[in-house]
């Protein structure tokens, strides 16, 4: 097995970003992934003391389709981010300015149906970021998995779509789903798998240009008998990884 690809989202659901090289952290996320979030008008988010909380608390592409077609671009070393999107200017501000934030707000209103809550603001907590998943996880993916369910569709379907954080080649169609409890070592990094990721309707939508165009939920489960594409990984044995960098299951 080789990694494929590497991305993170420096925003939670706002944004993707590819990467060639992240050193994984045991305990922790991958790095600067889904270090900010969107709150909302109903979100219950404490600001005085931050900690994750579930992704219904924030702006999320299963609610909001259109925010699937943004793509990401961050300064680590100014934390500013510059987003993309077909239908909007391009814009870049750091998420924690107050100023910036409210013309971030105003530029990613157009994207949120008008009988949604809106977007509110942008948080995060100071020890990992807002995964979808309990677990301080990172996500491993199969690409010929992917390509499984393409064929299922009998058409072309992005790999953006399943938002994922390691992106494997060289390995049989599904077999990630038989890896739970083992460890795997990608890179130098060594990860434990510990669930399969059940997918939400955000798959459906195409990651250009916002729209749902794609039933890939019905795919899988018509033709698999499930709603999983992926798996959830913690990781036990700090490393680095890179495009490329081989991978094992001990």
């Amino acid at each position: 097995m080789r990694v494929a690809s590497l991305h993170r989202y420096p925003i939670k659901s706002h944004g993707r970003e590819q990467i060639d090289a992240v050193t994984l952290t045991e305990g922790q996320t991958t790095p600067w992934d889904r270090v900010w979030a969107v709150t909302h008008e109903a979100t219950k988010f404490d600001v005085q003391s931050p900690a994750w909380v579930s992704c219904r608390n924030f702006m999320i592409g299963s609610r909001t389709p259109g925010l699937a077609g943004i793509w990401a671009s961050l300064n680590e070393k100014t934390r500013q981010i510059s987003l993309r999107h077909a239908d909007l200017d391009d814009i870049t501000f750091c998420p924690d300015d107050a100023n910036d934030v409210a013309r971030f707000l105003s530029w990613v209103a157009p994207l949120c149906p008008p009988e949604r809550d809106a977007p509110s603001g942008v948080v995060s907590a100071p020890d990992r970021g807002m995964t979808d998943s309990p677990l301080a996880a990172v996500s491993i993916m199969n690409t010929a998995s992917h390509a499984d369910v393409a064929s299922k569709l009998d058409t072309p379907v992005e790999l953006e779509r399943w938002r994922g954080n390691i992106f494997l080649n060289d390995t049989p169609a599904w077999a990630e789903m038989e890896w739970l409890g083992r460890d795997i070592r990608v890179g130098d990094a060594v990860l434990r798998v510990r669930e399969r990721i059940k997918r939400c309707s955000v798959t459906n939508t195409n990651p250009v240009t916002g729209l749902r165009d794609t039933d890939t939920l019905d795919a899988l489960n018509t033709h698999f008998g499930h709603q999983d594409f992926g798996v959830y990984a913690e990781v036990v044995t700090s490393g680095d990884i890179s495009i490329g960098a081989k991978a094992e299951l001990l």
